[in-house]
Parts: C-alpha cells; sequence; structure tokens
C-alpha cells in the first residue's frame, strides 16, 4: 500500500488527491480508495445534474451559509478559496459562468463535465485508484485522509462508512440528519409540481421565530422544497429531531403590506364585479394549481381575509425527506477533535477528514461543494506535509 491512503473518491477525496500528489511531487506515493465502479458519482447528480460548483461571495458573505461553525471552515477557505476552485476548473477545461446568487456553474451546465476533470486531474497527478475497494484497518499507511461523505443520497455510496473509522480511531461523531431536504406538512394536499417565486418563508420552532427567508420556494409530491425549504429545513429537521413542534408561515406576497393587498382587491373587484367570488379572485392573486389547497387550508375564507392569509399560510410539519432525497448531511465527526489549519486530528496522529464526513455543512447554492473542495485540498497537502515530515 502507499505512503498516503485516501478513503472515498468523491469531490473532496479527489481534491485531496490531486492536492497530496502535488505536494509530494510523486503521485505514485498516494492512493485513492472508491467503493464504486467510478470516482465522483455523486457529483453526477448534484444541481440537478447542472452543478453548482461553488458561490463567488466574498468570506464575510459566504460564512453565514456555514454551519454549524463557520469559524472552523475559515483556514480551509483560505487554503483553497472560491476563487481558486474557478481557476481550477478553468484551467482543467472547464470555463464557468456565474448565475444569480453568485452561483457558479460549468458553461456546459454539465456535471458530468466537473466530475470528469477533477478524475482527469487524479489521473494526471498519477494517483494510484483502486476501485471497488473499502477502507480495511489492517491496510498499511503512514497518513490517512478520510473523505468518504455522509449518508446522503446511499444509492451514490455515501452510507456513513466513514463514521465507524472515525469511532474506531476514537473520535466522537455528532448526531447525523437529513439536511436541504423537503419537508412534509401535515394534511399535505399537494397541488403538483408549483414554483414559487418572490416569496417569504418562515420558520417557528414552538412559538420561537428562528429564521426567515425571502426567494423561491416550490411544491412537488415530496412537501415544501426549493431554495427557501431547503433553507431551512437544517433547522426544521434538527427541531423535529428533538420532538420540538415546526411550523413555516408562507407570505405570498412579501413585497406588499396587507393594506396594499386590500386596495387590490378593491380595484379588481371595482374594474370586474365577478371578482367578489373568492376562488374567481384568487386565481387573479396566485397559480390556479393554488387556488382550491389555499381554500382548504382556509375553511369559510371570504374577501376580508384574503389578505391576512396571503401574508401567513401557516403549515404544520410533521416529517422530511430522509438521506435517500437530502442533499446533504449534517452532522459528522466532531470539530473539536480536528485541527481546523490542517484538517488532521487531535485524537490520532497522520489522520485526516475532508467533507461530509465532517460535521460541516452549508446552505444551498455551491456551499457544500467548496466545503468539499476547500477541506479536501488542505486536508491534501497537511497529509503530504505530515507523511514528509516522518
Amino acid at each position: 500500500m502507499s505512503d498516503l491512503v485516501i478513503v472515498g473518491g468523491g469531490a473532496a477525496g479527489m481534491m485531496a488527491a490531486i492536492f497530496a500528489a502535488g505536494r509530494i511531487g510523486d503521485g505514485s506515493r498516494v492512493t485513492l480508495l472508491e467503493k464504486n465502479d467510478r470516482l465522483g458519482r455523486k457529483i453526477y447528480l448534484t444541481g440537478k445534474g447542472r452543478c453548482n460548483i461553488t458561490n463567488m461571495r466574498s468570506w464575510n458573505e459566504f460564512s453565514r451559509h456555514i454551519h454549524p461553525d463557520s469559524k472552523f471552515f475559515k483556514p480551509a477557505f483560505k487554503c483553497f478559496s472560491n476563487e481558486d476552485v474557478r481557476s481550477f476548473f478553468e484551467e482543467s477545461g472547464v470555463p464557468v459562468t456565474e448565475e444569480q446568487g453568485r452561483r457558479l456553474f460549468p458553461v456546459s451546465m454539465k456535471a458530468s463535465d466537473v466530475a470528469q476533470a477533477l478524475e482527469r486531474k487524479v489521473r494526471e497527478s498519477g494517483v494510484k485508484i483502486l476501485y471497488n475497494t473499502v477502507w480495511n484497518p489492517s491496510l498499511s499507511y503512514g497518513a490517512l485522509v478520510v473523505a468518504t461523505g455522509g449518508r446522503s443520497y446511499p444509492v451514490t455510496g455515501s452510507t456513513g462508512d466513514g463514521y465507524d473509522i472515525a469511532r474506531s480511531f476514537g473520535h466522537t461523531v455528532a448526531r447525523v440528519f437529513p439536511s436541504l431536504t423537503a419537508l412534509m406538512p401535515s394534511d399535505y394536499r399537494c397541488p403538483g409540481t408549483v414554483h414559487l417565486k418572490n416569496v417569504a418563508l418562515t420558520l417557528y420552532v414552538g412559538r420561537d421565530l428562528v429564521q426567515r427567508e425571502e426567494g423561491e420556494m416550490s411544491f412537488t409530491n415530496d412537501g415544501i422544497e426549493g431554495a427557501l425549504g431547503f433553507r431551512v429545513s437544517r433547522r426544521a429537521v434538527w427541531a423535529l429531531e428533538n420532538g420540538q413542534k415546526v411550523t413555516l408561515s408562507l407570505d405570498l406576497k412579501p413585497a406588499l403590506s396587507q393594506q396594499q393587498i386590500n386596495a387590490r382587491i378593491a380595484r379588481e373587484i371595482e374594474n370586474d364585479a365577478s371578482l367578489s367570488s373568492v376562488p374567481k379572485l384568487l386565481r387573479r392573486l396566485l397559480p390556479a394549481e393554488l387556488v382550491q389547497p389555499f381554500m382548504e387550508a382556509h375553511k369559510g375564507l371570504d374577501i376580508n381575509m384574503i389578505p391576512d392569509a396571503l401574508k401567513d399560510w401557516r403549515f404544520l410539519i410533521i416529517s422530511c425527506k430522509g438521506y435517500e432525497r437530502a442533499v446533504v448531511t449534517a452532522g459528522g465527526v466532531s470539530l473539536k477533535e480536528i485541527n481546523p489549519k490542517t484538517m488532521g486530528s487531535l485524537v490520532h496522529p497522520g489522520l485526516f477528514f475532508a467533507g461530509e464526513v465532517l460535521d460541516l455543512d452549508g446552505d444551498t447554492g455551491g456551499y457544500n461543494l467548496q466545503v468539499a473542495f476547500s477541506t479536501g485540498a488542505l486536508a491534501g497537502i497537511s497529509a503530504a506535509d505530515y507523511l514528509m515530515s516522518t
């Protein structure tokens, strides 16, 4: 077995392999273990196949989207920033484009281009790749990087193996749970897939308002999701896991006050008397697919009640989609036991961690891949340095 072993050939593992090989100057001293028959299977699914590579916000803005401790992530981000990621892929033959919200995508909008570029760089580095191979404690190594991912999308091979490896070395694993996932209300009557823009979603845990977001969201067969649903899902799922009451309030007209909505309704009825019928009026104010579910949720709705209902449509959340649907796993190897400047274990010398296996995750919008790339790069560099110093 090579001097440096990396377990997991996803985004973090491949980046660790590339940087470790570059640091050592001899890729043959690095072995990448991948349990699947190809590298980067989860990357192919990211961004619904388009792959949101990173987010180009400055650190001060970027850091607000990292959980549970953005300060821990700062050294890794400085080591391999979003600007570095942009340059890396452009130099690897993947032109990129920046879209709304400073999200960075390949111009081709093909996640396969990103995955294949990473695999190409791994191969060019001379790294030895062992497919259909899992970690075995009997393997010899000089340094070890664990980059096995979490439990999200287990069909890609992310089944939590890294947590067991961490525990075998004496590490603590913070409780894991699905994040960036759909939230299911009670008595949910799916109106079909409906995408909403320029709305606001407020999360209540018990009676406490804990988060408010504005932007886009969707109703689907899986429940409430889209950008806003995903943003509030981390706190919502954590509260559900702890037996707390979780409620969402949807404001369909955040740019308007109740008084302004009343004025609009008055104008609509003045111009067309038939709109004094609640269903007909709602068709002027809502997507057609939402009219019936909206009325069912607000029994006895009359015209005077519409402004308040539009500003505060309540959903009692009772469950969420699990790991098979969640974009990312929250929780993982405790950050208290990792040196943020190296991604090295404070429990076992020569052991390093990178990516989703850590108790480190981000909001939707490119943040999680940046976490994988940055921690992978830093872990690869640090593991190589450790190897060469021993």
